[in-house]
């Protein structure tokens, strides 16, 4: 069996609305704010950076664009969830038709990645590197879940829903 680049992206693009819907749910208040645990993320902040993994990994690693990423500042983002979900349907398109360059089992346009060396996974082929963006998106969708039921259930005790 074959995969292809439409069934990637139809996979990110769903994981990606579900995550555009949580914040829409939660609102600005609570899309913005993480729960008391350790390490945790706001709604926001998750969102925010999946669409930096879809801007990284298809406009550099697969479409050979020159990326400028904060990684670390999309943990910190933070507005009113109509800005970020503007930015979803723009990153979205934008991965659409980065993926579009794609020729799956070629090797990377670019492989400059500030934690991940050139033999990494993610760089094997550009088919690879938008499977990553699938897996990023999906893990961090769950993650939101349980982020969203967190904050509902802190609200609800704290009377601030």
């Amino acid at each position: 069996m074959e995969t292809s680049v439409d069934a990637v992206v139809s996979y990110v693009d769903r994981a990606v609305d579900q995550m555009a819907a949580i914040v829409t749910e939660l609102g600005d208040d609570l899309a913005n704010r993480k729960p008391e645990l350790a390490g945790s993320n706001s709604p926001y902040a998750i969102l925010r950076h999946c669409l930096g993994v879809m801007e990284f990994w298809g406009g550099q690693v697969v479409a050979g664009r020159n990326i400028t990423r904060d990684r670390d500042a999309e943990f910190r983002a933070h507005g009113p969830v109509a800005g970020l979900t503007a930015a979803t349907a723009d990153a979205k398109r934008r991965f659409r038709a980065d993926a579009a360059t794609a020729e799956f089992a070629a090797p990377p346009r670019r492989r400059t990645h500030h934690s991940k060396g050139p033999d990494e996974l993610e760089f094997t082929s550009q088919g690879h590197a938008l499977l990553h963006v699938l897996e990023e998106v999906t893990q961090h969708l769950g993650q939101m879940e349980l982020t969203r039921d967190v904050l509902r259930a802190t609200a609800v005790g704290t009377g601030r829903s």
